[in-house]
């Protein structure tokens, strides 16, 4: 995709997690131009916020890859995704993967994490990739803003999720195995009006690295991706019109990246006999910002 000013249509959803089926246009998930070639043949793999946006994404290209699917969404705010979704997994799999799960959970408390995991290990024996994904993010102008329940909320979500969901796949995975956390840009430049969603997101860097060096000796490899601006259903449902409208175009590149654009990322980092050298490591897709590690 070229390089150049970009500009979406206004728009504005009221709630969160965002909706993609009511987003214009429609983020790419997929794209012609990608090509398989069984990099994740036989492989189960557990996607957290798989329903939509960069997750979504990733589940068709593993899907794409011959692994097996299951993926988390948040119930009665989510299910159309999720449904669409799980269809579209349905339709891209191999033919020796097994049906894919849609899993619906709010991930902020433990318990219902030790579910998902349960029912993905009780429909599959065991996990073999875990991607922590799921997140939500709200503007604020001050951090005098921020009050005790908004910011237990978004560090529920965005980085307890990923310590609950890690420490019950664990039980369930074996040497080769990966676990791969979304970041973002942010954890490495700043967003004044994103302050508890940064937070989180470079508690995520800190976490990927410090867990890297945990399960090193047991053969389970621990990575990252940091997206830059990408069109997903929570930049709707965070910004005001005017600033979605913009999305994107302070990047090198001058617009915003689409989850087709991301997920490559991830089945590089999830597929063994691309990155068996890489553990700690955190991928960069961000339209051209410069950061350091």
């Amino acid at each position: 995709m070229a390089s150049g000013d970009q500009n979406f249509p206004p728009q504005k959803q009221q709630t969160q997690p965002g909706k993609e089926h009511a987003m214009d246009p429609t983020p790419q998930f997929t794209s012609p131009d990608y090509k398989p070639s069984n990099k994740l043949q036989g492989k189960v793999a557990l996607i957290t916020g798989g329903d939509s946006g960069i997750g979504r994404a990733v589940c068709n290209l593993f899907a794409l890859e011959g692994a097996t699917v299951a993926f988390t969404y948040v119930k009665e705010k989510e299910d159309k995704d999720a449904r669409d979704s799980l269809e579209m997994i349905k339709k891209t799999k191999t033919g020796d993967a097994k049906e894919p799960l849609a899993i619906a959970a709010d991930l902020g408390f433990d318990e219902n994490c030790k579910k998902v995991v349960n029912e993905v290990v009780s429909a599959y024996g065991r996990i073999d990739i875990l991607i922590n994904n799921a997140a939500e993010q709200y503007e604020c102008h001050s951090v005098e803003e921020i009050d005790e329940e908004r910011l237990l909320r978004v560090f529920r979500t965005n980085i307890f999720s990923y310590f609950f969901m890690t420490r019950h796949a664990l039980k369930h995975m074996k040497e080769g195995s990966v676990v791969i956390n979304t970041t973002s840009v942010n954890a490495y430049k700043g967003h004044a009006k994103l302050l508890d969603y940064t937070s989180t997101k470079g508690a995520i860097v800190a976490f990927t690295r410090g867990l890297a060096l945990q399960l090193v000796s047991k053969g389970i490899r621990v990575n990252g991706v940091a997206p830059g601006p990408i069109w997903t259903p929570l930049i709707p449902a965070s910004f005001k019109e005017e600033e979605t409208a913009q999305f994107g175009n302070e990047v090198p590149m001058k617009r915003a990246g689409q989850p087709i654009e991301v997920a490559p990322s991830y089945v590089f980092l999830a597929c063994n006999h691309c990155s068996s050298y890489i553990t700690g490591q955190v991928l960069h897709p961000n339209g051209g910002t410069v950061v350091n590690g």
